[in-house]
């Protein structure tokens, strides 16, 4: 008896091993697939380190953070606009002067092109005799030289008044802009 309790003590132990074996293999292939599945952590975690989650923010705290943000920058974009809108101003003060200039400086070239009578002819100091045409010829000379002059004077005076005219509607606008804004 002896004999059949080792024989079948052996045949259990026997069956034992075979099942932890089997056992084995299938925790072997498991670990293996464990392995390759978990291969990829690494870049994973780098992955989820980047992404950032937010919890929701009460609405008050909100408000708070913005009005707060409102007063930091609130004066730094006023000035911007402030010098944005000088520069365009002087700007603008600039082209209509330019404008200016360039109309009266056409003007000027109109004026200039335009046939004006400079010197007597020969004919009409010839009219005056011998020494009465020498004097009517200086006279004519200076004549012409006077109005030459008057006529720059008065180009001079126009330009002034035009210059003028601009400045006030300049102001004009510029008072307008100031009222506007006030309102």
């Amino acid at each position: 008896m002896a004999t059949t309790t080792t024989s079948t003590n052996s045949a259990t132990y026997g069956d034992c091993v075979a099942a932890l074996r089997t056992s084995l293999s299938f925790l072997e292939s498991s670990v293996s697939t464990l392995g390759t599945g978990v291969a990829d952590f690494p870049r994973l975690i780098n992955v989820l380190k980047s992404v950032r989650h937010y919890e929701l923010i009460p609405q008050p705290t909100l408000v708070a953070a913005e009005s707060s943000l409102r007063d930091e920058i609130g004066p730094a974009i006023t000035t911007l606009l402030d010098r944005a809108d000088s520069h365009i101003a002087r700007v603008e003060r600039r082209i209509d002067a330019l404008k200016a200039k360039s109309e009266l400086q056409q003007g000027r070239l109109l004026r200039s092109s335009s046939p004006t009578p400079s010197r007597p002819t020969k004919a009409s100091a010839a009219k005056g005799g011998y020494g009465g045409g020498r004097r009517a010829s200086l006279s004519g000379d200076r004549l012409t030289v006077e109005t030459k002059l008057r006529m720059r004077q008065r180009e001079a005076l126009q330009y002034s008044v035009e210059r003028l005219e601009l400045e006030v509607l300049q102001k004009e606008r510029e008072l307008r802009k100031r009222l506007d804004a006030a309102t």
